[in-house]
């Protein structure tokens, strides 16, 4: 029976959803981040179908987000979209290290995933830590500076101050550039990925993921450990054929014995 768990690691509010009977077992691990202005109880759909396939799935609320959530505008929480991102990653060894301690993960099945937002994460995570066994990218995009250049070039077109200044924005670029996987893609080293993105989505570039996979590619000795799913007219939203293809191939890849 598959079982949801309320707990906290350190700070961090986290669902932890596996089958009963396997709690204190060692088993493949699916950390998931959600998406911006989502929370960790909106991929739960996810989550069941990864446990009844045997994997412990952690669902983490991200800073500012879920039972995170402080008082403040869309527009300051929009400026702090980076800070939430390179935070998940911090946060993510600390997730690493506290289920290594309970001795929860099988070998090397360490996966990360993510929607959006979690996607971007998931991405910058294969640049930084090399016990990330796999990944899956749900309509995030592994070019952040890219993607931050054409979110300020947003905000600027739409006529709103800047609350930073450009010597920030300097700064921010370059540690942006530090979790940049299209600029590092000898950091891949083989490991499986998972790629989805509807080609109409409006808010997550598609080329940014689709771009990088066909470059991706060519540095796998076995092209079957890297795919991209594209579904046509699809927006900024998972669809339930996504979440399927997805399940299907973080099984094939690391629920085999």
């Amino acid at each position: 029976m598959v079982t949801v768990y309320r707990e906290f690691i350190e700070e961090i509010p986290v669902i932890v959803i596996v089958e009963a009977e396997k709690y204190n077992q060692p088993l493949p691990v699916v950390t998931y981040f959600h998406g911006f202005t989502s929370a960790k109880e909106h991929n739960l759909a996810q989550a069941y179908l990864l446990a009844r396939k045997g994997f412990r799935v952690l669902l983490p609320d991200s800073m500012y987000h879920g039972e995170r959530e402080v008082d403040q505008t869309q527009e300051e929480l929009q400026f702090k979209f980076w800070d939430i991102v390179l935070a998940n990653l911090d946060e993510l060894k600390t997730i690493k290290t506290a289920i290594d301690e309970k001795g929860w993960t099988k070998g090397k099945r360490f996966v990360v995933a993510g929607t959006s937002m979690g996607g971007v994460t998931t991405a910058a995570a294969l640049t930084q830590f090399p016990w990330v066994d796999g990944a899956a990218v749900m309509m995030g995009s592994p070019k952040p500076v890219e993607f931050a250049e054409k979110m300020l070039a947003d905000v600027r077109d739409m006529g709103v101050e800047m609350p930073i200044t450009a010597e920030q924005v300097d700064e921010l670029m370059s540690a942006l550039a530090e979790i940049d996987l299209s600029r590092q893609m000898e950091k891949l080293h083989g490991r499986p990925i998972f790629f989805w993105h509807g080609d109409a989505d409006p808010v997550v570039p598609f080329e940014h993921s689709y771009d990088f996979y066909n470059e991706a590619i060519q540095h796998y000795k076995n092209p079957e450990n890297i795919r991209f799913l594209r579904e046509i007219g699809k927006d900024h939203k998972v669809t339930r054929f996504a979440i399927l293809e997805m399940v299907d191939w973080m099984d094939h890849q690391f629920n085999q014995e």
